[in-house]
């Protein structure tokens, strides 16, 4: 299984909360929804926190990465698209953070959670996704894929939106 979170499994955990914050206001179980109002983020947070061990029983695969073996400095500009809720997330956003400390490009971090018009401008239908250069890399990439995709100019014949993997 690809390791990306699809934004309708995203939107569908938003209206699971939301829900349980109607239900238990709409049946006056007061104290439910308070419990439900602290519960629920705090499950989403250590979800996220323990995803890394969780991964494998959960069919998503070890979560592992490959190190960058040659860091070149890239002066060019990155843009990371996540949702709130993703567990994949913070782990590029990580790799990101760790690259640019020696790749010197500048890292620009969009939450597209409520922003369906971005993400239907983009063509987005899961998170992560790195945009380098008017290309688009997909879900949890390796550190040295992305050092890769950072150092590298665009090709000729490369479409926008096309990874290398579909020519």
């Amino acid at each position: 299984m690809k390791q990306q979170c699809h934004i309708s499994m995203i939107y569908i955990s938003w209206a699971l909360y939301l829900g349980g914050l109607a239900a238990s206001a709409w049946c006056s179980y007061w104290i439910f929804g308070a419990a439900w109002l602290v519960a629920a983020p705090l499950a989403q947070w250590l979800y996220i926190r323990r995803f890394p061990s969780l991964s494998a029983s959960m069919g998503y695969g070890r979560i592992a990465d490959e190190p960058a073996s040659v860091i070149a400095p890239a002066p060019v500009k990155v843009t990371l698209y996540t949702a709130l809720g993703c567990p994949f997330c913070p782990l590029i956003e990580q790799r990101l953070e760790s690259l640019q400390k020696t790749m010197n490009f500048s890292l620009e971090k969009t939450d597209v959670t409520l922003r369906p018009d971005l993400l239907a401008s983009k063509g987005i239908r899961s998170v992560p996704v790195v945009e380098v250069l008017g290309r688009f890399l997909f879900g949890l990439v390796s550190s040295k894929d992305l050092a890769a995709a950072i150092a590298r100019p665009i090709e000729p014949g490369l479409f926008r939106g096309q990874s290398d993997s579909n020519r």
